[in-house]
């Protein structure tokens, strides 16, 4: 019998867990993980926090361990950029004209930043935020700079201007929505975020936009929808992402906002696997993206051991964390329309714990500061486990015991 090589496009969390997971699920398979990067891939939530601030580097924190990719038994190609999938020969050609012969393939290729037409792609003073490159560049102008505007007042770019607050730069947020971290927060959580800002001497600009920018006498001049100027020594844009289809699209696949796969992360070709924030998958009301760390890895490895023979199916269960000062926020489930209830756990200090109930079940919940709490509702949410509001809301309940009455 034949050895099968699996092959794995992308370097993030979603392609190192697929790539581990298929070596595992057929440990006599070829496995080869092509990174466009050149170094071992890293973990990219500290890029916005840790990395900016000098606390840590990217080579900190390898996403397969410290003994790398290569102690579990896959190859690493790095600088390995992939111009065409051929799936009639089941080849990828690379860059440089290298072809790669597979039996499988698994596509975690991620996201690209989405850009604003007042901030291109390498312009002067304008930095993007999605590789240690270019965590490198911002930190090295960061440092040198008196005053920051940040484009978003979402997850990242709400982290990169805590970052720069810490460093005791001026900071100013510019969002275009009512309010901060519409997307992923409600109200109450929001405005406890917004307040930590202010606090630590940020200014947050919400129901604006940038309507010009000129650069001038070593810094960049910014008008306002309001029609006010500000002046910003550098600007960081974080407005969000859009899935990286492109191979996908290139190679026949189908796409709609993300490669569309199935429960098992198959696409529209038999052969071909695809995972993480590149996908559109099925959620519990439709097909859904998510881009998240917790979601990549999982995915990933959903995507890898199928792609090695298995058929397991996806069942997410959706979380997300971001570090800003000393808020740790949470989040998990699936927002649901149509709630029995909104309960609030008292806890102390900033803490904060906020669940959603719905058909007796805990359907979704925010957290500020509540690790070990919010822990303890993931289980419930996964194990589908009926609850009363008043237990959820009363501090004396452990959520583990709310577990063992099950």
């Amino acid at each position: 019998m034949s050895t099968r090589t699996i092959l794995v496009i992308g370097g993030g969390p979603a392609g190192v867990m697929a790539a581990i997971a298929a070596k595992k699920q057929d440990a006599a398979a070829s496995v080869v993980l092509l990174s466009d990067e050149a170094c071992e891939p890293y973990e990219k939530p500290p890029l916005s926090k840790a990395v900016l601030t000098g606390k840590a580097a990217h080579t900190d924190a390898p996403i397969a361990g410290k003994d790398g990719v290569a102690s579990h038994g896959v190859t690493l190609r790095n600088g390995a950029q992939v111009a065409t999938i051929d799936r009639a020969g089941r080849t990828v050609t690379l860059t440089g004209g290298e072809t790669l012969a597979y039996d499988a393939l698994v596509l975690a290729t991620g996201a690209v930043e989405r850009t604003v037409p007042q901030f291109p792609l390498g312009a002067p003073r304008v930095h993007y935020l999605r590789n240690e490159a270019h965590a490198g560049a911002l930190k090295a102008e960061l440092n040198a700079a008196a005053s920051v505007v940040v484009i978003g007042g979402g997850l990242i770019g709400l982290e990169v201007a805590a970052s720069a607050a810490e460093l005791g730069k001026a900071v100013t947020v510019i969002e275009l929505a009512p309010r901060i971290l519409a997307r992923v927060c409600d109200e109450d959580t929001a405005a406890r975020v917004h307040a930590e800002h202010e606090g630590r001497g940020v200014t947050i600009r919400t129901r604006t936009s940038v309507k010009t920018s000129t650069e001038a006498d070593g810094a960049l001049g910014l008008t306002l929808s309001t029609g006010e100027t500000i002046r910003a020594d550098l600007v960081v844009v974080g407005i969000g992402v859009a899935p990286d289809i492109r191979l996908a699209e290139a190679a026949g696949l189908t796409v709609q906002d993300g490669i569309v796969v199935d429960a098992k992360a198959q696409t529209s070709d038999p052969n071909i696997f695809a995972a993480g924030d590149c996908t559109r998958f099925p959620g519990p009301r439709g097909d859904v993206r998510l881009e998240n760390w917790r979601h990549a890895q999982d995915h990933g490895a959903i995507a890898g051991r199928n792609a090695a023979g298995a058929a397991d199916e996806y069942r997410a269960v959706p979380s997300w964390w971001s570090e800003q000062y000393d808020l740790y926020i949470q989040g998990v489930g699936w927002p649901e329309p149509g709630l029995d209830a909104t309960v609030n756990r008292p806890l102390a200090g900033k803490a904060l714990l906020r669940m959603d109930v719905k058909d007796g079940l805990v359907c979704h919940a925010l957290g500020i500061n509540a690790q070990r709490d919010l822990a303890g509702v993931r289980r419930l949410i996964e194990r589908r486990v009926p609850v009363a509001a008043a237990d959820l809301a009363d501090p004396a309940q452990p959520f583990n015991a709310l577990l063992k009455k099950a």
